[in-house]
């Protein structure tokens, strides 16, 4: 565990040192910094610390101004402090702890506990998310990135696959529409061949998305999509065969 001291008085800074090398020996104490610049410095170069415990009034500021200049994602926070009318305001930043001074040893120890729990959590969450990406193909589902979250989609919720401008998207029953990292041909790998036809070259449907079927030129079918497509989709001369007899529920 890495540890960065934010604190400008140096009693205190000394005084919360040694109690965190008697209650956790094995922790690596990075620094002391006094105040906001050099608190903002120090996180710029590095290394960067699991865990920071922050007084609020500092040499130059509040502590609260850090957080306007680097959110602190991914690093746990515990607020040190003299006052405790900035609890409120200490959790709206989500730290984990807030603990008053002078600082006795059983709450920092509580502190430290409720920062390895929300670890070994965040370790859990991460290791569930890895298993459902190894995993997709399998069950059958698709785990699908948007921006800093995750949607678990099931193949019987999905309408069709489509590409367009080179991207490769995921049209589900509801109508909502989600980018996937996938081509074409790795989802005819992925799919099942019972519920899923490639059509042509852009389109992979599911046999119930299928509202309408029309005759069109040179053998084809014209298909009505629900939900509706951007464009007209269209059986290839090379498919129609294939999509006839899987229609029939032949291989």
């Amino acid at each position: 565990m890495k540890i960065l001291i934010v604190e400008d008085e140096k009693p205190a800074a000394t005084r919360l040192l040694h109690m965190l090398e008697k209650v956790e020996p094995e922790a690596t104490i990075l620094g002391v910094a006094e105040g906001v610049e050099s608190t903002l410095n120090f996180l710029d170069q590095g290394p960067l610390p699991d865990l920071i415990f922050m007084d609020i009034h500092l040499a130059d500021g509040s502590a609260f101004e850090i957080f306007r200049h680097n959110p602190l994602k991914g690093i746990g926070v515990i607020f040190s402090t003299a006052y405790d009318q900035y609890a409120v305001d200490a959790f709206k930043v989500n730290a984990l702890y807030y603990l008053l001074k002078p600082i006795r040893q059983e709450e920092l120890e509580l502190a430290l506990a409720r920062f390895r729990e929300t670890r070994e959590k965040e370790h859990d969450y991460k290791e569930i998310v890895s298993r459902l990406l190894s995993r997709q193909p399998s069950d059958k589902r698709f785990l699908i990135r948007m921006g800093q979250s995750l949607r678990l989609v099931h193949q019987q919720d999905i309408a069709y696959f489509y590409t367009s401008d080179k991207i490769t998207f995921m049209m589900t029953r509801e109508g909502r529409k989600y980018p996937v990292d996938y081509t074409l041909e790795n989802l005819e790998e992925m799919i099942d061949p019972a519920h899923f036809f490639r059509i042509n070259r852009q389109y992979i449907i599911r046999l119930d998305a299928i509202q309408q079927m029309h005759a069109h030129t040179k053998a084809r079918v014209k298909i009505d999509l629900s939900p509706a497509s951007h464009e007209e989709v269209i059986v290839s001369t090379e498919k129609s065969p294939l999509f006839k007899k899987w229609l029939e529920g032949e291989s």
